[in-house]
């Protein structure tokens, strides 16, 4: 019975640490898509407001060799590969325990022992994070990332640009950073509410306007899935709290600009019949997403890439 009730305790315990988030409704649906140029699979450096960067692409129309980026690894497989490994262990602490003479779920070097072990890192683990948390909320912006450039009011602050050492922009061995200011965080922060509101009227004319084609495709399957469902999802009342540049650069006649945004909304789905399925109508959520605008030289900014702070 102690046994028992210690592997449950263990499951539920690797479930919160291994388990994906609750899925978001929001536009994108919290999931990390897009492209961002050469830069798409290197991560973006992390700002005060995202302070442990962003998740990989998980769909994206770049291929994965970009001439900036090198030979980038692969962080989904990264992901697959740990989880390979944590059940390769599971087992070999099994086998282990039967030839130790314990049984494949005896004690000491079987499975609840290694379980045990399990748990005991995954604690320390999240202590560490805790730790980690408090040290980075009492960091300078400087050592934290981009100084925060805009959030309630949506005024952007002054000295609006690159900033050295990767923060405003890829880097020495990367592509020439740009400088972004007041007019541009504006048009970023105008992009977020519209983007939003064409996504819960399914505006899909409203989001080419807005969007990259590839952006477009994503939110297309997306809403479709709603559909199918019999579900629609509504955001309204979205507030930027906070956000801040994690990159700007110039390749190949296209400007790109990744930032950090924490936004509030009031996020909601319902079925056919009114009824809430998910979220709240009264409520407030936040979220805080990486987004990646981009343009033509002389042109205006659309929306290219979404990734998920982690």
């Amino acid at each position: 019975m102690a046994r028992s009730r210690f592997l449950i305790a263990g499951v539920a315990a690797l479930a919160l640490a291994l388990a994906p988030g609750l899925a978001d409704a929001r536009a994108g649906s919290g999931s990390s898509f897009g492209s961002r140029g050469s830069m798409t699979y290197s991560a973006p450096p992390s700002t005060r407001t995202a302070p442990y960067s962003a998740t990989p692409m998980q769909r994206s129309m770049t291929p994965q060799s970009t001439p900036y980026g090198g030979s980038p690894m692969n962080q989904g497989q990264r992901s697959s590969g740990f989880m390979s490994g944590l059940m390769g262990g599971l087992i070999g602490a099994g086998i282990a325990g039967m030839l130790f003479g314990h049984g494949f779920m005896g004690g000491g070097f079987g499975f609840f022992g290694f379980l045990g072990m399990l748990l005991q890192i995954f604690l320390l683990v999240m202590v560490v994070r805790f730790v980690f948390r408090l040290v980075m909320g009492g960091r300078s912006p400087a050592m934290a990332g981009g100084p925060n450039m805009f959030g309630r009011g949506g005024m952007p602050g002054a000295g609006s640009g690159p900033m050295p050492g990767g923060s405003g922009g890829p880097g020495p061995s990367g592509p020439p950073p740009i400088a972004i200011g007041p007019a541009d965080y504006q048009q970023f922060e105008q992009l977020l509410q519209g983007i939003q509101a064409a996504w819960s009227a399914h505006d899909l004319n409203g989001l080419q306007a807005m969007t990259t084609p590839e952006m477009v495709s994503y939110f297309a399957d997306q809403l479709s899935e709603q559909v199918s469902r019999g579900v629609r999802n509504s955001v309204s009342d979205v507030a930027l709290v906070s956000g801040d540049l994690a990159q700007a650069w110039t390749e190949q006649g296209r400007d790109y600009a990744t930032v950090a945004m924490r936004f509030s909304m009031i996020d909601v789905t319902k079925d056919a019949a009114g009824r809430v399925v998910d979220g709240s109508a009264t409520e407030h959520v936040t979220a805080t997403e990486i987004w990646t605008f981009v343009r033509s030289r002389g042109g205006h900014w659309i929306l290219s890439a979404i990734q998920q702070a982690r």
